[in-house]
């Protein structure tokens, strides 16, 4: 899980609201591939450039059939984490897909979290207060208690 909290200076009055992202190579719009871009983008200025090629085509295929599953997992997660949090404080458009790199490994369900845009003054104060980030970080902590129940109860073991 990658939490952040964004600026997006073109329009700040749409920018608002928490959004959760999943890995897909086609962004879901606009929007989540420029945000991507530029993640990846301060990813690779910070040290965590991941290969975008490996060797064998057998070892391609093999990471990829792990990574749809992962996908899968990571899709159910992010809808957990969006039931949690209240429309309020969502973006319009809260689930979202787009190839940030920090998304990219092949066996773990990952999400990105974009609590809200530090452009926008309204989301600016609720990321600013503690009473706030007390409340998002409780219910983010409920859909991971959440997720988990859910797969350990279908666990065959």
């Amino acid at each position: 899980m990658s939490i952040h909290a964004d600026s997006f200076p073109k329009e700040p009055a749409e920018a608002s609201g928490a959004t959760v992202y999943t890995l897909s190579e086609r962004a879901s719009d606009a929007e989540a591939k420029e945000l991507a871009a530029k993640e990846n983008l301060s990813d690779a200025i910070a040290g965590v450039d991941l290969p975008t090629d490996s060797d064998g085509i057998v070892a391609n295929i093999l990471i990829d059939l792990a990574q749809r599953e992962t996908q899968n997992r990571s899709l159910v997660f992010a809808k957990s984490v969006v039931g949690e949090i209240d429309n309020a404080d969502l973006h319009k458009k809260a689930l979202k897909s787009a190839g940030f790199r920090v998304l990219k490994s092949p066996d773990v369900p990952s999400v990105l979290i974009e609590l809200g845009f530090l452009s926008n003054p309204e989301d600016e104060k609720r990321l600013t207060a503690e009473n706030w980030r007390s409340t998002i970080a409780d219910k983010v902590r409920a859909a991971i208690d959440g997720y988990f129940a859910k797969r350990v109860a279908r666990s065959p073991f």
